[in-house]
């Protein structure tokens, strides 16, 4: 019997795109396609949408909290989005503080509701890190809320890099050098400078041209943001759930601007 849902991470989709000869030949039983564990490219999205008929059903969740946002089975799905938070569920965008800030502005991604966790075991130390005396648990991601409560990911905390005084989130750099022909997929990571603090660090798949990334860069980014080292790979480092390990990068590329 032929398979009608998938559930994977984007790393499926963008494989799959890979191959020319995929399309919708191949998709014919299928009625539902869904991407989570990490953030999906809207290029992504679009891509595979056109190639097959079918938008991809993104959604959100967490070991600690199962299942937070989704965009709807029926409505629209938006590329770049994980939808709206689950019934019962409360999403906040808040500061570093706790205290919820306005629509469309970036900050923390916390959740409460009946499908978080207590805690963690045997680790209070962790527990009164990641929860709010008053229940709210701290996501880790980086995120906005539109007025009509639809939530985008920005990034997870740890990978913002501060460079020279100034926030630069790696999913924007990310999204202007995977619109260059020949990319495949980027990783953006900040790594230790002398002078600005960290500096930004591009690690790039496919068959790339150096060139037209830095030139995509320079058109599409403030100068603060432009990657300062470029590195082609022939894959980037995944855990199991096929995320990328921008930690190893990091410990990679940690001495790339000691000179």
């Amino acid at each position: 019997r032929a398979g009608t849902i998938l559930m994977g991470v984007p790393t499926f989709y963008t494989r799959l795109l890979a191959d020319p000869e995929f399309g919708r030949d191949d998709v014919g039983t299928m009625r539902l396609f869904i991407s989570g564990s990490a953030p999906l490219l809207a290029d992504t999205h679009l891509a595979f949408e056109e190639r097959t008929g079918h938008a991809i059903l993104e959604r959100y969740g967490m070991t600690e909290t199962g299942i937070i946002s989704s965009n709807p089975l029926e409505g629209e799905r938006v590329a770049g989005t994980v939808g709206y938070p689950l019934p019962g569920v409360d999403v906040r965008i808040a500061d570093a503080d706790g205290l919820d800030i306005a629509h469309g502005e970036t900050g923390s991604i916390e959740v409460r509701g009946p499908n978080v966790c207590k805690g963690y075991w045997r680790n209070p130390a962790k527990t009164v890190e990641d929860f709010r005396p008053d229940g709210w648990f701290i996501t880790g991601d980086l995120g906005t809320m539109a007025d009509d409560g639809r939530v985008t990911i920005i990034g997870r905390g740890k990978d913002l890099i501060i460079s020279g005084g100034y926030n630069i989130y790696p999913k924007e750099v990310e999204t202007v050098i995977d619109a260059v022909p020949g990319v495949i997929e980027s990783a953006v990571v900040g790594i230790a400078h002398p002078d600005f603090g960290e500096s930004v660090v591009a690690v790039v798949t496919g068959t790339v041209d150096l060139g037209a990334v830095e030139a995509a860069a320079k058109t599409n980014l403030a100068r603060f943001k432009h990657p300062r080292h470029y590195a082609v790979v022939a894959e980037l480092p995944r855990n199991a759930m096929g995320k990328v390990q921008k930690n190893v990068l990091r410990e990679q590329y940690r001495d790339v601007f000691a000179a």
